[in-house]
This record gives C-alpha cells, sequence and structure tokens, in this order.
C-alpha cells in the first residue's frame, strides 16, 4: 500500500523504531529469564526426585529470601531510573558514580540482612510454618545458601545500572552461564556424579550458591572495565556521596517498601497454603514453578519500558516515552494472551516436567487452568509498573501493591480458604484477583500522565 501523508509516513516510522528498540532491549531479558525458567524446571526435577519434603523445604525457604532479592531488586530501581536519565542526557560519568554509590548501599545491606538470615535460619523456617524433616532441610538450605546470596545481592546494583545505559546483554550472558553451572553443579552434587560426592539435598544447596556467588563476582569485574557501557568510578570508590545516595534511595525506597510489604504478605499467604497439607503445597510451589513461564515476556517488556522511559525523560522527550510505553505492553499483552492458552490447554504436560506424582499434578493442573485467566493483567501490571519506576514514581506503585497484596491476595485467600473452605482453588482466585487490581491500577495511572513532572 502506498502512503502519501508525510506526517504518516513519519508516525509509522517512528513505531516501526520503537518497536525494534524494544525488542533489542527486550529479547535478552526474555532469553535470559527463559534460560532461568529451564533451569529452575530441571532443578525441581532433580530435586522433586528427593522427595515431597526436599520441595517444600526448598519452597518454603526462597520465601524469607524472596525477601531478600526483593529489597536488593527495589533499591536497584533507583539505580535503573538515574542511570537511565543520566544516559539520555549523555552524562555517563554521572551514571558510573550512582553505581558506585549503589554498591556501597549493596554491600552494607547485604552483610547485616543476610546475616540475620543466616543467624536465625531455623527460627524463620519454623516461622513459615515447616514441621519436622522440612525444618532441617529449610534450615540447611538457607545458611548454605546465604554466602551465594550476598554477591547475588551486589549484582542487582551492577545489573539495574547496565540495563538503565540499554545493556541487557551482559546481565543475560552471565545469567545464562550462572544457571548452566547450577544445572551442572545439581548433577555433580546431589546424585554423585563427574567424580563429586554425593551430597543430595545439600548438594542442591551448595550448587546454587556457588553459582550465584560466582555470576555477581563476574558482573562486578565487568563494569570496571572500560569496554563496559556504564564504568564504575574508581576514584574514591569507598567515599560516600550523600547527595546521590539520598537521590538513589528517593526512588528506591519506595518501591523496596512495596517489594517487603508484598513478601510479608506473600510469606502470611504461602503459610495459608501450607496448612492444606505437605501434598497440596508441593503441588502449589510446582505449579508456581510452571506459571513462571509467562513471567518471561512480561518481565523483558517490563524492562524495555523502564529503560525507554527514563532515557526519553533524561532527553526531555515525554512523549516518546509514553509511546514507549504503551508499545511495549501491546507486544507484552499479545504474548501474554498466548502463555494463558497454553496454561488453560496443555497444564499437565507443564506438571509433568517437575513431578510425576499422580496427586500433586491433578492439584497443579487446576491451578494453572486458574492462573490463566491472569496473564493479561499480571503482564499490564509488569510492564506499567516497570514505567513508572522508569520515570521515578515508585510511591503509586508501592500504594497499589501495599493494598492488592493485603487486601486482593492474602485477605481473599483467607476468606476463600477458612470460611469458603475452597482449599488451593481459593488460593489460586485470589491470586488473580490480585494481580487485576494491581495491573488496572498502574494502567491508569500511567494515564494520568502524572509521572510526567517527577524528578529524580
Amino acid at each position: 500500500m502506498k502512503i502519501d501523508d508525510p506526517d504518516l509516513k513519519e508516525e509509522i516510522v517512528e513505531t516501526e523504531s520503537t518497536k525494534k528498540i524494544i525488542f533489542k532491549l527486550a529479547w535478552p531479558v526474555i532469553a535470559e529469564r527463559s534460560l532461568m525458567t529451564f533451569t529452575r524446571i530441571v532443578d525441581m526435577m532433580m530435586v522433586g526426585r528427593i522427595g515431597a519434603a526436599a520441595i517444600t523445604a526448598i519452597g518454603l525457604s526462597m520465601q524469607p529470601l524472596f525477601l531478600i532479592q526483593a529489597i536488593g531488586a527495589s533499591i536497584s530501581v533507583g539505580t535503573t531510573a538515574l542511570v537511565a536519565r543520566f544516559v539520555g542526557a549523555k552524562e555517563e560519568k554521572r551514571g558510573g558514580k550512582v553505581l558506585q554509590q549503589s554498591l556501597l548501599i549493596a554491600s552494607f545491606l547485604a552483610f547485616v540482612l543476610l546475616g540475620l538470615y543466616y543467624y536465625f535460619a531455623k527460627n524463620i523456617i519454623t516461622m513459615m510454618g515447616a514441621e519436622g524433616e522440612v525444618i532441617r532441610l529449610g534450615t540447611m538450605y538457607l545458611q548454605i545458601l546465604a554466602p551465594g546470596m550476598y554477591f547475588m545481592f551486589l549484582s542487582f546494583m551492577v545489573f539495574a545500572a547496565l540495563r538503565g545505559a540499554g545493556d541487557t546483554q551482559t546481565p543475560m550472558k552471565i545469567n545464562i552461564l550462572v544457571n548452566i553451572l547450577n544445572v551442572i553443579g545439581n548433577y555433580a552434587l546431589i546424585f554423585g556424579n563427574l567424580g563429586a560426592p554425593e551430597l543430595g539435598f545439600m548438594g542442591a544447596a551448595i550448587a546454587t550458591s556457588v553459582s550465584r556467588g560466582l555470576g555477581g563476582v563476574l558482573v562486578i569485574i565487568h563494569v570496571f572495565r572500560k569496554t563496559s557501557v556504564i564504568t564504575i568510578v574508581k576514584k574514591n570508590f569507598f567515599t560516600i556521596d550523600f547527595e546521590l545516595i539520598q537521590r538513589v534511595l528517593k526512588v528506591g525506597l519506595p518501591a523496596a517498601m512495596e517489594q517487603f510489604v508484598m513478601r510479608i504478605a506473600q510469606i502470611f499467604y504461602v503459610r495459608l497454603v501450607a496448612g492444606l497439607g505437605t501434598i497440596a503445597y508441593a503441588s502449589h510451589q510446582v505449579a508456581v514453578n510452571a506459571e513462571s513461564l509467562s513471567y518471561m515476556p512480561g518481565f523483558g517488556m517490563a524492562v524495555a519500558a523502564t529503560t525507554l522511559v527514563g532515557q526519553n525523560l533524561g532527553a526531555k522527550q515525554p512523549e516518546q516515552a509514553e509511546e514507549s510505553a504503551f508499545e511495549s505492553w501491546k507486544i507484552g499483552s499479545m504474548i501474554m494472551g498466548v502463555m494463558a492458552l497454553v496454561f488453560l490447554i496443555f497444564p499437565e504436560f507443564l506438571m509433568k516436567l517437575y513431578t510425576d506424582d499422580p496427586e500433586i499434578i491433578r492439584l497443579g493442573v487446576r491451578n494453572l487452568r486458574i492462573v490463566a485467566f491472569a496473564q493479561i493483567p499480571m503482564g499490564t501490571q509488569f510492564i506499567f509498573a516497570g514505567a513508572l519506576r522508569g520515570a521515578g514514581d515508585t510511591k503509586s506503585v508501592f500504594y497499589s501493591t501495599a493494598i492488592s497484596s493485603w487486601i486482593g491476595r492474602l485477605g481473599m485467600a483467607y476468606i476463600f480458604i477458612n470460611i469458603f473452605n475452597w482449599g488451593l482453588v481459593g488460593a489460586w482466585l485470589a491470586m488473580v484477583i490480585d494481580w487485576s487490581i494491581r495491573g488496572g491500577y498502574v494502567f491508569l495511572r500511567f494515564r494520568s500522565g502524572k509521572w510526567k513532572k517527577i524528578k529524580v
């Protein structure tokens, strides 16, 4: 079709260019997440052969560790927003200074938080509702993971800075290496292959800790090199710049509060599910891992939206920032719609990747068909929350998450499980309600345009 209108031609070229940039930023993240999900499948397949207690121990142990990860990843939101603004304004050196200060914050927080988790590991896993053998295994898992998690915590800041500068390929390459090493380590240490001792459950914990720790070390080394898109400032490395830290925390703290509030709600939510019994919780955990397949496209598009909104605002182009977010959402929604069909049509196949227990499979199939209806709202939440974070509007995301996770997910799960006696079905229906509320809120907030006036 011939197009004669020059304005229309220009609009189409700009839209195509935006789509190309989105895919350029998003595909490494999607590839990275795809491999991480595949690795998690293989990991769970290996651990699943040890027994239901092992699956439950890892599931309950990971919930409090997710809180640590969430705090690190959330503070890194401030790093992403500032680096993206500085890169958009052609001030890359100031972006490197932001990364340096972010690493100082991360080093202190990781040391304190992970030290507490190591010392109180047994108390934490017991608080999660574990009993008997699960307490012993969960305590072991938390304590072995703590050292590796320290360097993983630092890597959140580096990955955030690289993505804010537009480099999504380096995080992809390092995370691919980490996940390959994790699988090899599991194969060797769980079952005693490749000349390694047979350590069973302990082997799974060691492989995870070592691989994650190594990934953190590698990415830190990368940003000290001149070839990095964002290079860390070496001069006066340990000197604290309170003004810059304040700017990072201005954006990062609401995001950290969001994750903290959400993770605490999630911990109580998991305790509700754990109260339904070991088989029910194992089914829940396996289904959650299968469901995480759908996070990949949503997260990839969210990273693209965060980076493009931040850089365009730094370049004083708010309309281009808005366009990039909506283009990311359109693409993400189409992909998430396909994932919804996969969960509706092939849930049994997905469950069998993780376990051969017929009861776990039966319950998990039902879970996945329920959560199929949350896919597009979930993608909407990921992408527009990412766009708002790129603009520095982390407070509105915090408010929506705090209200929805406590009322929409935890509150409704309690009612569905303990009053309506819907069991695991009620827990997953509450999950759908939660994603729908959050997705709707951030969509409306972004459409309001108030984020364009926020200073970071």
